[in-house]
């Protein structure tokens, strides 16, 4: 494995992540892609994005705020306006920001009413700065903004342009910190996977998996578990990305999507068990699901595109639904860095018309999906990826190449029961006998129509 795994503490005996350079390079790569662009800065409120510029995180709980917002002009640093106190703690202790973490406050999702003012007093911090700098006349680039605050700067004669594609662009290569932070925050998930399946057996619900794999990454160093997304039984099939608490039964199938954030850092990264023993229906699902993520895999390298790999994977008839965008993200690729979801999106719904170009420094996560003949099971597997200059390197390492079977332990007089076995087994040979004997011998009267 080229790729290293680092212990979680900083140490003065190993060179590990770098986390300077990581907001040098993180920085600059945005600041390349404005200067090249019409616009003359980008104002930020994606806390994904604030981050990525300014290196600054105040806890989970303010992810869907859409309060916090940086500004960077063409050729300037980052300005940042935080919340409440957490705008002097970064002036103390972020010392590449200093002066420039201020205190201010938008509209917290329209809790904020439009009387208070708060749109058009982020919409005059903003001019002022633009104005300084001879910035006011030129486009501002926004990646997401509360309706409000867009009026109000537009009031302020500011012509407003999507800085949201930039800002994916910037975040589509990863940096060498950036990837090993990736390569830690699926470590994590390894080992909440191995507790997972020593965990699970009959009578385990669902939200208890879940609570599991939750500790064990807090306890590693996670920042945040975002989602963890249980699914067993018949719920397998449709897919309905939610856990719940059902109680996991013998021969079920289940899977999980874990999704959590080492350092800012995400992971998407499912895997697939059964309990006690797997139907054949499901056995073979699980190696068709394989098959079409590892012809997946074996594409990915520098030079290909992802409509190359969409192209190996079915189409969305092939497993009952009736187009490609009913069955989004069953067959999907998605990049994985500060947010689950980044560029490259692989999907047979926009790869085919808008192919990307697979480039060294890219980190995606592939998934597929292949329901059971039973009508009722499912196979979900995904796996995380590493663009390499050769080739390609998978970081997620809990053993998914065959379905795992978890909670096999029963045995009888004749020994253990085989894993592979149907819910409901074939009558046995003097089964047959004995029911044929018994319409002999008894003569009990067949039903008629009037019955």
């Amino acid at each position: 494995m080229a790729l290293p795994t680092y212990g979680t503490m900083a140490v003065d005996w190993e060179n590990r992540v770098d986390f300077d350079r990581l907001r040098r390079e993180r920085l600059a790569r945005a600041k390349a892609l404005l200067a090249k662009s019409e616009m003359g800065s980008l104002l930020c409120f994606d806390m994904n994005d604030v981050r990525y510029l300014t290196a600054t995180h105040i806890g989970t709980w303010a992810q869907d705020k859409a309060n916090r917002f940086t500004l960077l002009p063409q050729n300037d640093e980052p300005i940042l306006w935080d919340f409440g106190s957490a705008a002097r703690h970064h002036q103390l202790h972020c010392p590449w920001l200093g002066e420039r973490s201020r205190p201010g406050i938008s509209m917290l999702r329209g809790a904020m009413s439009p009387e208070m003012g708060r749109a058009e007093d982020v919409a005059r911090k903003i001019r002022v700065e633009l104005e300084m700098r001879g910035l006011h006349n030129e486009p501002v680039g926004i990646d997401i903004i509360e309706p409000p605050v867009m009026f109000a700067l537009q009031k302020e004669g500011l012509k407003i342009v999507d800085g949201q594609q930039l800002m994916s662009d910037a975040r589509v290569i990863k940096t060498q910190d950036e990837i090993t932070l990736l390569n830690m925050s699926a470590m994590m998930v390894d080992a909440a996977y191995d507790d997972l399946y020593r965990y699970m057996k009959p009578g385990v619900r669902e939200n208890e998996a879940v609570g599991l794999v939750s500790k064990k990454l807090y306890d590693l160093g996670s920042e945040y578990v975002e989602a963890v997304n249980a699914i067993s039984g018949e719920r397998c099939n449709p897919h309905p990305h939610v856990f719940s608490d059902r109680v996991l039964r013998p021969g079920d199938p289940v899977y999980y999507d874990i999704l959590h954030s080492y350092m800012g850092y995400r992971t998407c990264y499912y895997r697939c068990f059964t309990i006690g023993y797997a139907s054949h229906a499901m056995v073979d699902a699980y190696k068709r699901c394989r098959e079409y993520l590892d012809a997946a895999i074996e594409l990915v390298r520098p030079g290909r595109t992802t409509a190359e790999i969409a192209a190996v994977w079915p189409k969305a008839q092939e497993f009952g639904f009736p187009n490609e965008e009913a069955s989004f993200a069953l067959q999907y690729g998605h990049g994985v860095g500060l947010a689950i979801w980044e560029k490259p999106v692989i999907s047979r719904l926009v790869s085919f018309e808008h192919p990307h170009e697979i480039k060294p420094g890219m980190v995606f996560a592939l998934e597929t999906f292949w329901p059971s003949t039973d009508g009722w099971s499912a196979a979900r597997i995904e796996e995380e990826i590493v663009v390499t200059p050769t080739g390609h390197e998978v970081i997620t390492r809990f053993p998914a190449e065959e379905l795992l079977v978890a909670g096999a332990h029963y045995f009888t007089v004749n020994g253990p029961l085989p894993t592979t076995r149907e819910h409901e087994s074939a009558p046995s040979q003097r089964v047959l006998e004995m029911i044929e004997a018994s319409a002999k011998t008894e003569q009990v009267p067949e039903l008629t129509s009037t019955d």
